[in-house]
């Protein structure tokens, strides 16, 4: 009984530390105490996770091309030609074809953009630290990654960097609630700044109470000052509700978020910001509405018209009928004329 005791009292102790470690880090934001100890464990448990990865990993290469892939204006070149090889050594594979897929639509995304990207594969969901809505990725300081990167794929916004290790790094997901970006409207630049609601849409608050928004408008990141922690022109996703206006000087939308943030794998990391703001050179091209066929139906006439119509070859009988009476009449008048002495 007295060991049983004493481990239930050791049980007890060591979630009370865990949870007031947890508070701690969570009230110490950027400034955490404890973000030393994180980056040690980073340290430590980061090339473990990414040599697991590494070895069941098939499509290697095709993150190390994107990773070292030079100059702005000879990146995309040499990529293609790097990605067609890769094409060709790759297979027929479906999880490799996927993958490709998602490569080619996120190097489009970065050519749209002219973000210079590191090319990264998420090798681990969650933080040992924590319990946000993060992925460790298999680049680190080596490979030139620092705290407070923008983190986007082929559909947009995937979150940024908050902790690096020499060759890991942990990024704070879109969704998470400790999570928030400036945002600007397609079109109208209406500002305002987005807040992750874990699985359910983005809450966006706009800053002008009045602001006219509708459902199916579209939002990018507005950027921060000297491009950290987020570039301008990374599209963030979809109006899905709006709130009325109640008067006030912000209004609430909710937003359907473009990325997938539970079926992640490969990533870019902004290392290189734009020269200057893409605006909505970003976004997809919305869908082009099929066209609409008119069919003209012509309608029966009434039936009153009908019958009226049916008559009229009756009537116009009808007076040949009597004209034919009336002439056989005047003949036998003229027999009996011509019959008279």
């Amino acid at each position: 009984m007295r060991d049983t005791r004493e481990s239930r009292l050791l049980l007890v102790l060591l979630i009370a530390i865990a949870f007031a470690l947890i508070t701690v880090d969570i009230r110490g934001g950027q400034e955490s105490p404890v973000d030393g100890a994180r980056q040690a464990a980073s340290a430590v448990f980061g090339p473990v996770e990414n040599g697991v990865a590494a070895a069941v990993d098939p499509i290697g290469n095709a993150i190390g091309a994107v990773r070292d892939s030079g100059e702005r204006h000879t990146r995309i070149a040499a990529l293609e030609q790097e990605n067609a090889q890769l094409k060709a050594e790759l297979g027929s594979d479906d999880r490799n074809r996927n993958r490709l897929r998602e490569l080619d639509s996120m190097l489009k995304t970065a050519g749209a953009g002219q973000y210079g990207i590191k090319g990264a594969q998420v090798i681990a969901i969650g933080a040992a630290q924590g319990f946000s809505w993060t992925v460790t990725i298999d680049v680190g300081a080596r490979d030139g990654i620092t705290r407070d990167m923008t983190v986007l794929n082929g559909s947009g916004l995937v979150g940024r960097v908050t902790t690096v290790g020499p060759s890991t790094a942990t990024v704070l997901l879109a969704n998470d609630p400790d999570f928030t970006v400036g945002t600007r409207m397609e079109k109208s630049d209406e500002l305002g700044f987005a807040t992750g609601q874990g699985d359910r849409p983005l809450l966006v608050q706009l800053l002008n109470g009045k602001a006219k928004v509708k459902p199916g408008d579209r939002l990018v990141t507005f950027g921060s000052s000297a491009d950290k922690p987020f570039v301008p022109g990374v599209p963030v996703g979809e109006v899905v509700r709006v709130d009325p206006a109640g008067g006030g000087l912000t209004r609430n939308i909710y937003v359907r978020p473009y990325v997938g943030f539970t079926k992640l794998d490969i990533v870019g990391v902004v290392v290189q910001a734009p020269r200057s703001d893409p605006r909505d050179a970003v976004l997809p091209q919305k869908p082009k509405p099929a066209p609409t066929v008119t069919v003209t139906v012509t309608p029966p006439p009434p039936d009153g018209q009908q019958a009226a119509d049916g008559q009229q070859p009756n009537m116009a009988q009808q007076p040949n009928t009597a004209q034919q009476g009336q002439n056989q009449q005047n003949q036998q008048g003229r027999d009996q004329g011509d019959a008279t002495p």
